[in-house]
């Protein structure tokens, strides 16, 4: 587990993920009673207590023994396992989803969250063999697909996308979808796609959505990103300051200056809405995206006191 608070949300190593056990049905039935489950219902959305906080049940508390539930791993000798709330018969507790979760949960939490969703997504979304159209069936504590048609095996989906903050050397390139309110703007982020690196990606992804030539680009970090099953890898690139010339994805793109992010960053995350002239909002706290324009900003900073530094 890491030592320091994260900067984002889901990326605290909240689990020891166990693989041995999965296929373990004695370890698993052993932690079971004094387990924790993680209920989600159909739309991902966690049990929660009265004041929102995670409502988990003990393997006592149900019937059914692990085989009901996706293994997820262990914290502290603990058992943590992830079911389906249309397998069990709970009333109708409180429901809290993954975004709102992850801002106000403790960050190992949040990441439990975020891995029992992603595993249930992928159980949702791949009920049925791509080779042979047969049924699935999950096997290895919900870790691996078995079509009982032709017996291929299928495991869990990532799709790998980048986010990545363009610098011109003195400013940051943004961009905004139509959909979002109307001072929310962000970094550039796409899928990254078969045969391809993720630099090629970083390059490929800003020349399409603004018209941007990209020179180089270093790795920052990474993210998983559960909305529904992706993995966000972070990056700064160099680029030509070429004017932006928008696509059919974005709405509009264009350059930032260090004091306009600054002011950016400073303002309340969650209000969007206004006028443009009421100055920009940048992207959730628990986001890789809100991360990706810090490092710029304070890499920006950085050199330019390194300059006057230099020239005193």
């Amino acid at each position: 587990m890491s030592a320091h608070p994260s900067p984002f949300a889901f990326v605290d190593g909240a689990l020891d993920r166990a693989d041995l056990l999965r296929a373990d049905a004695d370890a698993l039935l052993a932690l079971w009673p004094l387990a924790s489950v993680i209920v989600l219902d159909a739309d991902g959305r966690a049990h929660a207590d009265d004041a929102g906080n995670l409502h988990a049940i003990s393997g006592a508390e149900l019937a059914g023994g692990p085989g009901i539930s996706t293994f997820l791993g262990v914290r502290d000798g603990q058992g943590w396992f992830a079911a389906d709330a249309d397998n069990l018969a709970l009333g109708s507790p409180q429901r809290i989803d993954l975004r709102s979760a992850a801002a106000r949960w403790p960050a190992w939490q949040a990441s439990v969250f975020a891995q029992a969703r992603a595993l249930q997504h992928w159980h949702q979304q791949y009920r049925f063999c791509s080779a042979c159209g047969g049924s699935m069936r999950f096997v290895r504590a919900g870790w691996l697909g078995l079509c009982e048609g032709c017996g291929n095996e299928h495991y869990p989906r990532t799709d790998q996308a980048v986010i990545v903050a363009v610098d011109d050397g003195e400013r940051l390139l943004l961009g905004r979808q139509a959909s979002w309110p109307a001072r929310r703007w962000s970094v550039v982020a796409g899928f990254v796609e078969p045969g391809e690196t993720l630099e090629m990606a970083v390059a490929r992804e800003v020349m399409e959505e603004t018209g941007v030539r990209v020179r180089a680009a270093r790795y920052l970090a990474s993210q998983p990103w559960p909305f529904p099953g992706s993995l966000m890898l972070g990056f700064i690139a160099d680029a030509d300051p070429d004017e932006p010339v928008v696509g059919d994805e974005l709405e509009a793109a264009r350059w930032f200056t260090a004091d306009e992010i600054r002011a950016g960053l400073s303002r309340d995350w969650a209000q969007a809405d206004g006028e443009d002239d009421d100055g920009i909002v940048l992207s959730s706290p628990i986001s890789i995206a809100r991360h990706v324009i810090h490092t710029w900003l304070q890499h920006h900073d950085a050199t330019r006191a390194a300059d006057r530094g230099n020239a005193t």
